[in-house]
Order: C-alpha cells, then sequence, then structure tokens
C-alpha cells in the first residue's frame, strides 16, 4: 500500500522517473506473488503424485487434488488481459525441481500412514524424472 501512496506522489509531483521506478516495483512484487502461489500448488501437486508412485494407488481424494492443482496452477499463470503466461515451461520445470524437497517430506509424512522416510520413499518411486515430467505434462499443455 505504501507504493501505491509513493506512486500517486510521484506522480502528481511530476517526478516521472520515480513513478516508473516504483511501477517497476510493484510489478516484480505482483510476478513474485504469482510464482509463489504457483509453488504452494506444485508442493501439492507433486505430493499426490509421489504418493500415487510409492504406493502403487490413488485415490479419488488424490487425484481430485492433483486435478485441483493443475487448475489453479494454470489459472494462476494465465495472463488475463494480454495473454500469455507468467511463467514458461522452463520456470515451470524450475518450480518443480525447487518444490520436490518439501513434497517428498510432506510425501513421507503421508504415504502409507507415515511409515517410510524420505530416501525410503524415494526408493519405492520407480523413476523421479518421471514423476517431475508428469506434473510438467499437466502444467505444460496451457504454457
Amino acid at each position: 500500500m505504501e507504493e501505491l501512496i509513493e506512486l500517486r506522489k510521484s506522480i502528481t509531483s511530476g517526478d516521472y522517473s520515480k513513478a516508473l521506478e516504483i511501477v517497476d516495483q510493484l510489478e516484480e512484487m505482483s510476478l513474485e506473488d504469482k510464482l509463489n502461489k504457483i509453488y504452494s500448488y506444485t508442493v501439492i501437486l507433486l505430493l499426490h503424485l509421489i504418493k500415487q508412485e510409492a504406493e502403487g494407488k490413488t485415490t479419488r481424494s488424490w487425484s481430485n487434488s492433483i486435478l485441483n492443482s493443475a487448475e489453479q496452477i494454470n489459472r494462476i499463470n494465465k495472463r488475463r488481459k494480454s495473454g500469455g503466461y507468467y511463467a514458461k515451461a522452463e520456470v515451470l520445470q524450475e518450480i518443480i525441481d525447487d518444490a520436490f524437497p518439501p513434497a517428498l517430506r510432506n510425501a513421507a509424512l503421508e504415504a502409507s500412514g507415515g511409515a517410510y522416510q524420505e530416501e525410503e520413499l524415494l526408493k519405492m518411486i520407480s523413476s523421479l524424472s518421471d514423476i517431475k515430467q508428469k506434473a510438467l505434462n499437466l502444467l505444460e499443455s496451457k504454457t
């Protein structure tokens, strides 16, 4: 909110270079907020993909969570007015890579009633890259 007050002051005083700096800051803050939301949903998406793979089964709840997470990520990522996306495939891949460790940690707590440590759960997964690719495929079709 402070930024908007400063922006108004800069515009009314004719300090347009300062106003443009503030606009740049606001744009960066907005983008960072979008990417943080995408990251949070990606953790949830990966958590359920990991559980599906490790347990060799799925539940309606897990499937719904995967679908909901992918839909939310795609909704947040879509630029409404100008079209296009905030995060292209390479940025989404980075987010998936960053989100995997916390997703694995959470999956270890949930899969099979928390019976496995992270390392054990990783051994139950046939391919780490397959899970990451599956997540990217759920998102890439929209980017």
